[in-house]
């Protein structure tokens, strides 16, 4: 039986809190979807949350509360999901797709300057793969920001996570992001001023746009449990980490003194095809994916001209499986492929 590179964290609690919301009755907005905006206030120090169906309607309703002009340039990285290109176009603004930097695969403030003289006002950050971006220098280059932490949940920088730098945050919870809730978003504000503005968007949302009882029940023992599998990924993760060092290929490593990442996946930088890696996984049963398929690169590539890193990292990295339902007989088998992949 083959290996997945990606598996939920729902155990016997996280059923048990479905089955019980089913049993209630009461699976559309309601009660789960309150204490789930309380567990992320808590567990994230914000001021306000709304939970949502998706993560492009969370930014959908950032950008109405943040009311910046239609037709203005947004920046996002070129390795940023590709629903936030989407989005934006359909809510009337223009993205602004820059490259990334070389040795993180994240945006540099460098470039991010650029673009603001390119007539930019609004940068969307997208925290890859669990590690924490050069935020406070974006965050001095002086426009709004909104975070996307939908892989980077938990981490940190100088103690304060990751969520409550920029004007608003958006916590993924579809199926691979690092809290999942089978589907759906929170919108958070970290500030109080942020949020009453958010707020009056929130309570005039329709009832379609809200998340179900469903979702929020999932999510909410996710959360609850998250520090619980924090920790056993970051064990697998220094296994991990050991094999792939002898070998020929290597993986990303967190850049800044006080920066904590959060362990998302495992992903490695090849320096051979992916084509080649995947065969030779595969024969050991393990299954490995691209880690930019469903990128902003991956989808306009041949429109978005010279962003030679991105393209790069789209061709040349792949993600290994690592979440807690593993075990640690298969993170072994795993570890042991890192060692030997040609």
């Amino acid at each position: 039986m083959k290996i997945p590179t990606f598996s939920s964290t729902i155990r016997r609690k996280e059923m048990d809190s479905v089955l019980t919301t089913l049993v209630d009755e009461k699976i559309g907005p309601g009660e789960a979807v309150i204490r789930l905006i309380q567990q992320v206030k808590a567990f994230f120090g914000v001021d306000g949350a709304v939970a949502l169906r998706s993560p492009s309607l969370a930014l959908k309703y950032a950008l109405k509360a943040l009311d910046i002009p239609k037709g203005s340039k947004v920046i996002v990285s070129a390795l940023a999901p590709y629903w936030q290109y989407v989005c934006l176009e359909e809510e009337g603004y223009e993205p602004l797709v820059v490259d990334v930097s070389p040795e993180t695969a994240l945006l540099s403030p460098e470039t991010v300057l650029e673009a603001v003289k390119e007539g930019a006002s609004l940068l969307i950050l997208h925290a890859a793969m669990g590690f924490v971006p050069n935020i406070q220098a974006l965050l001095d280059i002086g426009i709004p920001i909104i975070e996307d932490i939908s892989q980077s949940a938990g981490a940190s920088l100088n103690e304060k996570m990751l969520g409550t730098f920029g004007v608003f945050s958006i916590l993924g919870l579809e199926e691979e992001d690092s809290i999942t809730g089978g589907g759906g978003a929170v919108l958070m504000a970290p500030e109080r001023r942020n949020w009453i503005v958010l707020k009056k968007h929130s309570d005039e949302a329709l009832s379609t746009d809200i998340l179900p009882d469903i979702n929020a029940s999932l999510a909410l023992v996710q959360l609850k449990e998250f520090n619980k599998n924090e920790q056993i990924r970051k064990e697998m993760y220094e296994i991990y980490a050991r094999s792939i060092m002898q070998g020929k290929h290597k993986t990303f490593l967190q850049a800044g003194d006080y920066a904590i990442p959060t362990v998302y996946s495992f992903p490695v930088i090849l320096s051979s095809g992916f084509k080649d890696v995947r065969q030779y996984a595969l024969r050991k049963d393990i299954e490995i994916a691209p880690v930019f398929a469903q990128s902003i690169i991956a989808y306009k590539e041949e429109e978005l001209g010279d962003l030679m890193q991105a393209k790069s990292f789209l061709l040349r990295c792949a993600y290994f499986p690592l979440y807690p339902r593993l075990g640690a007989q298969q993170a072994a088998k795993i570890a042991k492929v890192l060692a030997t992949l040609p």
